[in-house]
């Protein structure tokens, strides 16, 4: 059950600052001024975003899915495209011209929506480098995603700018005749580039068959790159939601309808162009690049990219040490391995000769110390009565035997008719008390659902709210999904349906929205007092306690 105050959950205080068990930052002032400066801006952006779309199609937490599906949106309409599409230089323009006159009522339309389309996969891929930035999902284990975007980026640029020549406008020569110097600062050619756009007679269709293969092999590139992104992301989101993909679709078709991409008129080698309309998208250094020399321009690039894809140790991130796996707790059952974001678990033979097939194994190089694996396991639970309270995958930082320790604790300092205990995620807004009824972990789904009937069945506290990160920002992408899916009992392992809902309560707020999480946890406690007191189920507890320490 999700609690939902009164509420217009416009505070944006953050939460109080906490040493975490997970993952520790160790960043520099800038850098972690920048991060938090992005963040509050994302974070107002987003619930927003939640509050028109719903968390559900929320276009700010799929922007990776968005520009794989913007990708093949691009894909689909320049084929289409290249069906009329002359590829001489003679015939280009006059080519694009009549795609856009005579027959804008498709082809017109899908050139449009190939420019507009490109435009936004640029923009999608910016906001998407800058969320995961100022979220620091960049350092650590996740150094290979980030790594691998960096390319991502260039090749990008590489298909819109051999798009652009293609037309063969005035604005198409511009670009032409500044990507020419570009190149011509290395000594690569037999002769200067920039020699084949000095006179009409110096260009020629081989060289327009040139820019149509590399206008197709780069994005095949790209593709490829994209892939290659991926792989080390569980589940990874390549497709969004189909409403969210409906409505984005929607959205380009209108603007191409409303404002039709058309040309510049015809290139002319005889003359500069005097006046033109930059597409700020994928033309931003060309202006730049008049007014400085060839080798500026490229030691910006080459430092910015050499800086971006250095990043993830600039400063490193301090790793907690790794989940390990307890054999004799293990049978091999594979929820761990399914819950995993990172895929940092795998099962294996097993090798101690008990009476199952395989056992899990941990990839200290992959796991980030989440505890998702302890949270899914099914005996990670807080009823046994040994004194060695083990499981089958555990973290040395924060094991179960402790986790029940400190909830033990927290529990003894509450008071009141409706005593709260809170279970929080160190990096949401519930997390920054903690000890203070508070105990709080690296991700919310490290708290196994059993903990909770524990709490709940031994009277240490008359409710519990569980406190995560923002719903569609998630620091550890499923830990909000996986919990709601347990406590829905769509989830191994679920939550039983003997506890009550009504003494459970979730509340998903980011580090910014300590007021609303205040408010809602405070909404919580005042429908506590309206319930009656249950007596304590000894008979059942006893039987539970009973069937736990013969599993």
């Amino acid at each position: 059950m999700s609690t939902h105050a009164d509420t217009d959950g416009r505070d944006s205080s953050p939460a109080k600052p906490r040493a975490q068990s997970g993952a520790k930052l160790r960043d520099w002032a800038p850098l972690r001024l920048a991060k938090a400066g992005l963040r509050r801006v994302f974070d107002r952006l987003e619930r927003g975003a939640d509050r028109l779309f719903s968390p559900a199609l929320n276009p700010l937490a799929q922007l990776g899915a968005i520009s794989f599906f913007l990708f093949w949106v691009v894909a689909v309409s320049g084929v289409y495209l290249f069906i009329f599409f002359d590829t001489g230089v003679v015939n280009a323009y006059s080519s694009v011209e009549w795609i856009s006159g005579a027959h804008w009522y498709h082809a017109g339309v899908m050139r449009s929506l190939h420019r507009y389309a490109s435009d936004l996969m640029v923009a999608s891929m910016a906001l998407h480098l800058l969320r995961e930035f100022s979220l620091d999902r960049y350092r650590g284990v996740r150094w290979f995603s980030w790594f691998t975007g960096v390319p991502l980026i260039w090749f990008l640029y590489m298909s819109g700018i051999t798009g652009y020549w293609l037309v063969w406008d005035v604005l198409a020569q511009y670009v032409a005749l500044v990507s020419a110097k570009l190149l011509d600062v290395f000594p690569i050619f037999g002769e200067p580039l920039a020699r084949n756009f000095l006179t009409p007679q110096h260009l020629s269709s081989r060289f327009f068959s040139l820019l149509v293969f590399l206008h197709i092999a780069i994005p095949l590139i790209l593709l490829l790159g994209m892939w290659i992104h991926i792989q080390r992301i569980s589940r990874p989101k390549v497709n969004p939601p189909r409403l969210l993909a409906g409505l984005v679709l929607a959205a380009l078709l209108l603007v191409a309808l409303w404002k039709p991409a058309l040309s510049q008129g015809p290139a002319d080698l005889t003359k500069l162009p005097a006046v033109l309309g930059l597409d700020w998208f994928y033309l931003p250094l060309y202006p730049l690049a008049e007014a400085w020399n060839g080798w500026s321009i490229w030691a910006l690039l080459v430092g910015v990219s050499t800086m971006l894809a250095a990043m993830p140790w600039l400063p490193p991130l301090r790793r907690a040490p790794a989940a390990q796996v307890d054999l004799p707790n293990c049978n091999g059952c594979n929820r761990c391995v399914e819950d995993c974001p990172y895929e940092a678990i795998r099962l294996v033979p097993r090798t101690d000769g008990a009476p199952f097939a395989r056992q899990a194994q941990v990839s200290p190089d992959l796991c980030v110390a989440c505890g998702i694996c302890m949270g899914a396991c099914p005996s990670s639970t807080p009823f046994r009565r040994a004194q060695d309270l083990k499981t089958g995958i555990d973290l040395p930082g924060q094991p179960l035997a402790e986790v029940r320790d400190q909830v033990a604790a927290a529990a003894a300092g509450l008071a009141g008719n409706a005593r709260v205990l809170v279970l929080a995620c160190e990096h949401g807004a519930g997390g920054g008390d903690a000890g203070n009824g508070v105990v709080a972990f690296p991700c919310v789904a490290m708290v196994p659902p059993p903990l909770i009937d524990y709490i709940l069945s031994r009277e240490l506290a008359d409710g519990v709210v569980v406190a995560g990160c923002g719903e569609s920002a998630c620091y550890n992408r499923l830990g909000v999904e996986w919990t709601k899916q347990r406590f829905a009992g769509t989830r191994d392992p679920y939550l039983r349906k003997r506890v009550p809902r009504e003494r459970l309560a979730t509340i998903w707020a980011s580090p910014f929205e300590a007021g609303r999480y205040e408010a809602e946890k405070a909404a919580f406690s005042a429908r506590l007092e309206t319930l009656e007191k249950t007596e304590p189920p000894a008979a059942r507890q006893g039987a539970e306690e009973g069937l736990e320490e013969e599993a």
